[in-house]
């Protein structure tokens, strides 16, 4: 039987152990949820127990499962059940351990401002489909108010909790009342991969449709994390006028020099590597204010890197904000405040 033994956490390592006494397993390994060599990462067996001591990544917090190796050959991914804290995420659950000095934001614990909540499916021909969009407004907000768009707005607001900073940022007034949009994705690798029929969507129907239902105070933000990143600043660039500010997460500026990995992983690798590797070469119709974030121990680091330098040299007022995290929707969450924050204020009240 597999006992259950929390990680012991100091701040320069993380010891993890698994005890066996019955020597169930063959072996186990740590699935670390972010970029480290993939060596060091085998447990050693003994005295009853699989251990592990990891120096400690450029992390404040770490997310990881456990694989385990049993006699007959089967892998299976588990959380550590020695560890009590989890944090959610589009494909499951995984364990965190919590380095010293890591603080949850502050407005979690706040109080936040009433809110309706509006549902539409927007009829999108050109992708055969629809969007379909959740619109959270503060309660009776009749005058007109600032937008934000987020794409992968469901799971951006489940995971991230998304219109909950927007709620305390407004109770608190540390913003203006606004509204936000939660876009749904549908086929998401298709239509965020720099598809100018999703972008031509988010102009001609999803924005006017907005617009149609509720007051907008000029200009609309938008937000995307990872390939929703690259689909935001893809839609700015080919329709001016369309955001008046982004705020890009994570985003996958993939290029064939920075992550050949992807190549035979990602189904939409070429059309993404040829759109980011004419950025630099085209001349932007319209600059706006740009903040980015990505965790210092991801594969995205130098392509963000890269395109925040790319994005500065064109004109825009562009600024990467880097966290000790990684690829996932706590460490973007933890960047709202002040990064997002201080786009959205000096966007609006310019």
């Amino acid at each position: 039987m597999i006992a259950e033994t929390k990680p012991q956490v100091t701040d320069d390592s993380v010891t993890f152990r698994l005890p066996d006494a019955d020597s169930a397993l063959e072996s186990t390994r740590l699935l670390p949820a972010l970029s480290l060599p993939d060596t060091g990462l085998e447990f050693t067996f003994d005295d009853g127990s699989w251990r592990l001591t990891l120096p400690r990544p450029p992390v404040d917090r770490m997310e990881y499962r456990l694989q385990l190796r049993h006699p007959a050959g089967d892998l299976e991914e588990i959380c550590d059940p020695g560890n009590p804290l989890r944090a959610p995420g589009a494909f499951g659950d995984k364990s965190v351990v919590e380095f010293p000095g890591y603080t949850a934001p502050d407005w979690l614990a706040a109080h936040v401002a009433d809110a309706e909540v509006t549902d539409l499916a927007v009829p999108a021909p050109l992708l055969g489909g629809e969007v379909a969009v959740r619109l959270w407004s503060p309660a009776q907000a009749a005058e007109p108010l600032p937008l934000l768009v987020a794409h992968d707005g469901p799971e951006y607001d489940a995971l991230s909790g998304l219109t909950a900073y927007a709620g305390a940022m407004v109770e608190s007034g540390t913003l203006p009342p606004f509204r936000v949009a939660l876009l749904a994705p549908g086929n998401r690798d298709e239509e965020y991969a720099a598809n100018p029929r999703y972008a031509a969507t988010l102009h001609q129907r999803v924005l006017p449709t907005l617009r149609q239902l509720v007051a907008v105070r000029e200009p609309v933000v938008g937000m995307g994390a990872s390939l929703g990143g690259l689909a935001m600043l893809h839609a700015q660039r080919a329709l001016p006028g369309l955001f008046g500010g982004l705020f890009l997460q994570s985003a996958s500026f993939l290029t064939v020099d920075l992550d050949p990995q992807e190549q035979h992983r990602f189904s939409r690798f070429g059309q993404v590597s040829v759109y980011v590797a004419d950025v630099p070469r085209s001349v932007p119709s319209e600059t706006v204010p740009v903040v980015m974030t990505c965790g210092l121990a991801e594969e995205n680091l130098a392509n963000n890197r890269q395109m925040a330098a790319i994005l500065a040299r064109q004109g825009y007022d562009a600024r990467l904000v880097e966290v000790a995290d990684a690829h996932n929707y706590v460490g973007w969450r933890d960047a709202f405040d002040p990064s997002l924050t201080a786009l959205l204020r000096a966007v609006w009240t310019a």
